[in-house]
């Protein structure tokens, strides 16, 4: 087995790409050692040391570091656990909690018009984009009486310098083109408090 690298727009974070498939629906983010209990492979990387984010996508994974580490350091002990678990042919989830993926983009019968638009779009145009960096989006939700759609950035998306850019720039002017009812795209922090971002389109 060879596993790949690939670098990210987040220096902290890297992309590990194993050659085969990691997750069967939908991606799967792991910032803390209780987070990641029902995934051993999660819970076997976030015991190395400096590691501070697992992050599964369908056919790679990413790995995002605290700034006091160089990658020369820890990226053979990440190297040599995906290569263990990958070729062990494990499953990524424990017996019975294997995780569904993500249904923030499926639309549903009480969604509008507007958000089905919103998500259709999310999921065809915005997310294997931002999968290609290694990271991946998720919807919270859009006001209709003041036009914001409320995004959570995951994966290597999480924290990167570059995030308000591709939001503002890249998802808002989309969004905003295709579908008029949107007037603004806001961050979702963790603790559900929105990070007005400052950057000008």
């Amino acid at each position: 087995m060879f596993i790949q690298t690939e670098s990210t727009p987040n220096e902290a974070s890297l992309k590990f790409i194993p050659g085969v498939p990691v997750t069967s629906s939908g991606t799967h983010e792991f910032l803390d050692l209780r987070s990641a209990l029902p995934s051993p492979l999660a819970t076997r990387l976030l015991h190395i040391d400096g590691l501070t984010g697992v992050f599964f996508g369908p056919d790679f994974v990413t790995c995002s570091k605290d700034d006091s580490l160089n990658w020369s350091i820890i990226k053979p002990e990440i190297f040599a656990v995906l290569m263990e678990h990958f070729s062990s042919g494990q499953p990524l989830f424990r017996d019975g909690e294997s995780q569904d993926g993500a249904e923030d983009t499926r639309i549903l019968d009480t969604d509008s018009e507007v958000v089905g638009m919103i998500k259709e779009l999310l999921e065809t145009r915005v997310r294997p984009a931002i999968q290609e960096d290694g990271g991946d989006i998720e919807y919270k939700g859009f006001n209709e009486e003041t036009g914001v759609v409320s995004l959570k950035l995951k994966g290597s998306c999480r924290g990167c310098s570059s995030s308000s850019v591709t939001l503002k720039n890249g998802i808002e002017r989309m969004l905003m083109h295709y579908v008029p009812e949107v007037q603004l795209v806001e961050q979702v922090s963790e603790d559900n408090r929105m990070e007005m971002e400052t950057v000008s389109c």
